[in-house]
């Protein structure tokens, strides 16, 4: 079996705060092919970054692991309360490169919370994907979670992934 892996590092780093812990990149990867049979044809993580230098030693530790890493500039935003924050919108990345590895991928792993892919989880489903959605209750809205096939909390996932402390060093902030 065929597994795409696509980790919204934004998303997934608010999930992690949440949580109180940090998963590692390395046993994700373990995790997830650790059924017989199944090889990783595709692995991506999307990140925002302050400047090009921002998380380098992260994102090279990554790419050495087989990840493709997209990564966009944080721009400030604004809302209706006038709290200021950082985003990087990558959701057309992602879009695009799940799309273009759906005709060699039987299973989809998407660890996001963005409401704004639901549409392109279903575009997936149609095209014979399983799509395994991980993300954490409270943190990804209703309509992604049923579009997916399936729902992995991610708190639940801890013993499999968790980040042990000597590796913090490593790979600093996920």
């Amino acid at each position: 079996m065929q597994l795409a892996l696509a980790v919204d590092g934004h998303s997934m780093f608010y999930v992690q705060q949440k949580l109180g812990w940090f998963f590692d990149p390395r046993r994700l990867l373990a995790h997830v092919t650790a059924a017989p049979g199944v090889e990783i044809s595709s692995a991506f993580w999307y990140t925002g970054l302050k400047d090009p230098t921002d998380q380098r030693p992260f994102r090279d530790a990554l790419t050495s692991l087989g990840f493709t890493v997209r990564t966009k500039p944080l721009r400030e935003v604004g809302d209706a309360d006038q709290r200021q924050f950082a985003r990087a919108n990558l959701d057309v990345e992602i879009a695009i490169d799940l799309l273009a590895v759906a005709h060699r991928t039987d299973e989809l792993w998407l660890l996001s919370g963005s409401r704004d892919l639901e549409r392109l989880v279903e575009v997936l489903r149609i095209k014979g994907l399983k799509v395994v959605l991980v993300s954490t209750d409270g943190m990804v809205p209703r309509e992604i979670r049923n579009a997916a096939d399936r729902f992995l909390d991610l708190a639940e996932l801890r013993p499999q992934l968790e980040k042990h402390e000597q590796q913090q060093a490593a790979f600093g902030r996920s």
